[in-house]
């Protein structure tokens, strides 16, 4: 019989204790990853659902009611729900929350990924995968109309408004900050010295949008953009008969964009220059509107931290939610919206008149007419 001195039986037992212990703690370990993976609480993945919750904390959390939402998950459910090597695939209706909740408020905060049972680097794959899908849309729900029905609709609606005639669309820019791409590159940088990116946009009287174009570098003046745009090559190769857009100051006069009079001198061009004004509100109205639904896009909570090309696709994503939300009969406007945007200052060069004598002509001709 072998005999073990007390001491070395000591030593043995607090070994095998000190085992036991170990092997006791790895699947407590094991379980707070899979809770720090799969969101804290009682919401996982696999168990939020919209029924669970009120209209009310819908709107407060994620901007959007019920109904629309589970109008994006039929829209965006095939696209969110391709093959993923992952276990636990995120479902399309727990990515169209995480990204409408990073939209409307703007910053990726734990409480957001926490209420829906994501990590924080889920809720980013998920703005980066609701993004693509809506990007991919956009030729769907923002668009000129085409036939000349819905043309002279758009005429008549604008010239209720303050009696401007032939007006198809309002045209403004508007700056988005982003984080700047590199130390090097300065053609995002803007007047303000931000590193921004400057978007052109049109739209109708009733603030949807029909064109929107985001690539833009911040350093571009809005006239430069304007030139360099689709929007211009599209309205210089064709236009239907007597339309125009109206634009403000910052842009050059053409013969299918109205600006207003620089220097106004008789009444008529002081009428014109008003109706002008109080037409163009529209797309400010619009502008102003679009960053206080969508606060990623105003820069309270900071500039957006993405490439110049991943920026771009957030702005145009939520321009496509703008017009998903009118077609749905929500009020876009009715938000408080107060002050104007804070936008770089325009240079004095971009109040000049533009030496397009035709498109001159059409103008004082159109004063004549309507504001004599």
């Amino acid at each position: 019989m072998l005999f073990v001195p007390a001491s070395s039986l000591e030593k043995f037992q607090e070994k095998q204790k000190r085992t036991s212990t170990l092997a006791m703690a790895i699947p407590i370990t094991v379980l707070d990853c899979d809770l720090l993976l799969y969101g804290r609480g009682h919401r996982t993945l696999d168990r939020f659902k919209l029924d669970d919750v009120t209209d009310e904390y819908l709107m407060s959390m994620y901007g959007f009611p019920r109904q629309f939402i589970y109008y994006l998950v039929e829209l965006l459910g095939a696209s969110l729900s391709r093959p993923t090597q992952r276990s636990r695939a995120i479902s399309p209706e727990t990515q169209i929350l995480a990204a409408l909740g990073f939209y409307t408020s703007g910053s990726f905060q734990t409480r957001m990924g926490d209420a829906i049972g994501i990590s924080q680097a889920s809720m980013s794959r998920c703005v980066a995968n609701v993004t693509e899908a809506l990007v991919e849309r956009a030729s769907q729900f923002i668009h000129f109309p085409a036939d000349e029905a819905a043309i002279q609709s758009l005429k008549d609606e604008f010239y209720g408004l303050a009696g401007m005639p032939g007006v198809i669309g309002a045209v403004d820019c508007i700056h988005v900050a982003i984080k700047a791409p590199n130390a090097e590159d300065l053609s995002y940088v803007n007047r303000k010295g931000l590193h921004s990116l400057n978007c052109l946009v049109v739209c109708d009287i009733r603030g949807a949008l029909m064109t929107v174009e985001t690539s833009w570098p911040g350093s571009l003046q809005d006239c430069a953009v304007l030139q360099q745009s689709s929007l211009s090559s599209q309205f210089e190769t064709g236009m239907p008969k007597d339309s125009w857009l109206l634009g403000d100051s910052s842009f050059f006069l053409h013969t299918w964009l109205l600006t207003p009079l620089h220097i106004p001198e008789t009444p008529a061009e002081y009428r014109y220059n008003r109706a002008h004004s109080a037409t163009h509100s529209v797309i400010e109205k619009t502008l102003r509107t679009l960053c206080c639904r969508f606060r990623c896009l105003d820069g309270s909570k900071g500039a957006l931290q993405y490439s110049p090309e991943k920026s771009s696709h957030i702005i145009l994503a939520c321009c496509v939610l703008h017009n998903i939300s009118l077609e749905h009969g929500m009020d876009v406007w009715s938000s408080p919206v107060t002050g104007p945007i804070e936008q770089p200052p325009e240079g004095e060069d971009e109040q000049m008149e533009s030496l397009d004598l035709e498109a001159d002509r059409i103008r004082q001709e159109l004063i004549l007419t309507h504001f004599s």
